[in-house]
């Protein structure tokens, strides 16, 4: 693909051009190396295609707004390949691609395989503030932290070469694109539609994984009416670097027995020759895998009107899960209505206004409060102003404009607030 390219995706093929595709997604701030020791065997019986997320290994850094585009970018480069149907298996954010292109072009899926994944990662928070994380301090604290969330302890003190390798690898993504892929997985939540995924579906989880742990997959698992669980001991999340042949050996047993191919035509031969053999990462074997699966209640609908629906989610976007949980908790007959005003007219209504955009509406709404003397919520909107974009350098602009508009005694006081909210918002992880 070209650098100006802006609908595919940078790829990379192995195996017989007469073979069934198969396709591999990466996890985020890994690259498609992350399948290096999977390729040897899978490349037997399949042609593998893997690609990299934007700004990843040195793809073109068009950041991407959605898991949806994600995937509609991958179909493009398929499309490109005329290859029609095909096997997915996609790791974390890989995971999240597959389970949107077996909802949303279920004809293109014949079998797929979610491996380190959820139908909604964490918390919406947590992932908008690593983007806050990463605008304010750039990618290296998140690079140092990766080990600790890819691998169990003790592998990452057994392989100290490959936990530099992760560290390298994630410390040279492209921020933008990374906080683009941040966003997506906040905004990312198939909970309630995971019963019309009706491929054959292997759900792989490591037994240690703390960032998508086996709950997760459990629930996966409960949802999608064709789908098993295989939990890898002595894995972590990044599970197909950590014992390889274990999941190679799923891989090939869940795509061997499960490819839905009759009555459709396949135009799965179509890749052009591989190019040359990337150099493989060294990882230990696997271990044993244990197989099991357990049921777990469905999730409730909110069946409020859109405009409220509408309101709730942008102010979630906006101030965070925690924020608005902890209003919708303290709400009782008396407060109700209220949090319904501002929720359906304030977010509902003018929130999702498109004359200005999110950034220049907390520039607005920062400086307004700090006029009137509304701390509290200058608080809160300092974070809301973050994770919409803003830097700290923007948001100490804002207020001196504000001290020469409003007083200097006004801009003590929203100093004091916004520093506070800006180291605790700002602060490594790890």
């Amino acid at each position: 693909m070209s650098e100006e390219d802006r609908t595919t995706l940078k790829y990379l093929v192995n195996g017989p051009e007469e073979a069934p595709v198969l396709v591999l997604g990466p996890s985020l701030g890994a690259t498609w190396h992350m399948w290096d020791r999977q390729i040897p065997e899978l490349s037997h019986h399949w042609r593998v295609l893997r690609f990299d997320l934007p700004g990843h290994g040195g793809a073109p850094a068009h950041p991407a707004a959605s898991v949806a585009e994600l995937a509609t970018r991958l179909l493009a480069t398929l499309d490109q390949l005329g290859v029609e149907r095909f096997g997915y298996a996609g790791c974390s954010i890989g995971g999240a691609i597959g389970a949107e292109l077996a909802l949303r072009h279920p004809h293109r899926v014949g079998s797929l395989a979610l491996v380190s994944a959820s139908p909604r990662f964490g918390s919406a928070d947590s992932f908008r503030q690593r983007g806050v994380v990463v605008r304010t301090n750039g990618l290296d604290p998140i690079a140092r932290a990766a080990p600790e969330r890819w691998f169990t302890p003790d592998f990452a003190a057994a392989q100290p070469a490959i936990v530099d390798w992760a560290v390298q690898m994630v410390r040279t993504t492209d921020p933008g694109c990374y906080i683009a892929a941040c966003e997506a997985l906040a905004a990312f939540d198939v909970r309630a539609e995971l019963s019309r995924i009706g491929v054959p579906t292997l759900v792989v989880a490591g037994a240690d994984d703390q960032v998508t742990p086996p709950a997760d997959a459990r629930v996966l698992v409960a949802g999608i009416a064709d789908a098993r669980l295989a939990l890898v001991p002595g894995a972590s999340h990044l599970t197909p670097v950590e014992q390889p042949m274990a999941v190679t050996d799923l891989l090939v047993r869940h795509f061997s027995s499960s490819w839905q191919s009759a009555d459709h035509p396949t135009g799965m031969t179509a890749i052009p020759a591989p190019p040359p053999k990337p150099v493989i990462s060294p990882v230990q074997p696997g271990a044993e895998v244990v197989e099991y699966g357990h049921h777990v209640p469905e999730p409730l609908l909110d069946t409020r009107s859109d405009a409220y629906d509408q309101g709730i989610k942008v102010r979630r976007e906006v101030l965070g899960d925690a924020h608005v949980d902890r209003a919708q908790s303290l709400a009782d007959e008396f407060t109700d209505d209220f949090q319904d005003f501002i929720t359906r007219y304030a977010w509902g209504e003018v929130w999702t206004r498109p004359g200005i955009d999110r950034r220049t509406r907390s520039v607005v709404t920062l400086t307004a409060l700090a006029a009137r003397g509304h701390l509290d919520e200058l608080a809160f909107h300092t974070r809301a102003a973050l994770r919409n974009g803003l830097t700290p350098t923007e948001i100490k602009e804002v207020l001196l404009h504000t001290g020469v508009y409003c007083g200097v005694p006004t801009a003590n006081s929203a100093f004091a607030v916004a520093q506070r909210i800006i180291r605790e918002e700002t602060s490594p992880e790890g």
